[in-house]
């Protein structure tokens, strides 16, 4: 599918949004290609979004491999692969597992996990999935990683659902030769084998 909006050029924006992009391009990997070509459209909203997304991906209590891994998950859920495309290799970076990732990606529950990593991935599944977590899984994850690491994790999980559908409905496509890093995997069956702790 074509993306729904052209790519933005750096010398068309108005003064705003070229300040913005300033800031955008000293983090993104993506320059302001992925989601900052179609929030740009909307400076001060994108400005609000940037500020938001600098604070989750660099500034978080969440130890970076395990917030890494929660964005994986939610661009898994979301079958957006700009989303993973951009962020598998900043996870592995940061020390995620190849492994723990590459089930993510398969859509299968990773085997292995250490005891925050399955915290992680069952508060980010089960959130995005259901809406809600039970009782016994918001204690354990409070109790592994306290409140504050907690409300942070709970809005990444928002905010890149919320970047996931922008990526999506703008129909952004994954760079260099194109090729999807995520195999299309049916909701009912993801979710079966993704909820299946």
């Amino acid at each position: 599918m074509p993306a729904r909006f052209r790519q933005l050029d750096y010398a068309e924006l108005s003064p705003d949004a070229a300040s913005l992009a300033d800031e955008i391009l000293k983090v993104s990997s993506a320059g302001i290609g992925g989601p900052y070509n179609v929030l740009l459209r909307s400076p001060e909203m994108a400005q609000r979004c940037f500020h938001l997304l600098d604070y989750l991906r660099f500034n978080t209590t969440v130890p970076r491999h395990l917030n890494e891994f929660a964005i994986l998950i939610q661009a898994r859920l979301a079958y957006a692969q700009f989303e993973w495309w951009a962020h598998y290799p900043i996870a592995l970076k940061c020390g995620l597992r190849a492994d723990l990732a590459d089930a993510v990606r398969n859509g299968k529950r990773p085997q292995g996990m250490l005891a925050d990593e399955a915290v992680v991935f069952d508060y980010c599944v089960h959130l995005s999935l259901e809406n809600r977590v039970s009782d016994t899984l918001f204690d354990r994850a409070k109790t592994l990683l306290g409140e504050q690491q907690l409300v942070d994790l709970t809005v990444l999980c928002g905010t890149y659902v919320m970047v996931s559908m922008v990526l999506n409905a703008a129909a952004v496509g994954v760079p260099d030769d194109g090729r999807i890093p995520m195999p299309p995997i049916d909701h009912a069956v993801l979710r079966a084998s993704l909820l299946d702790e």
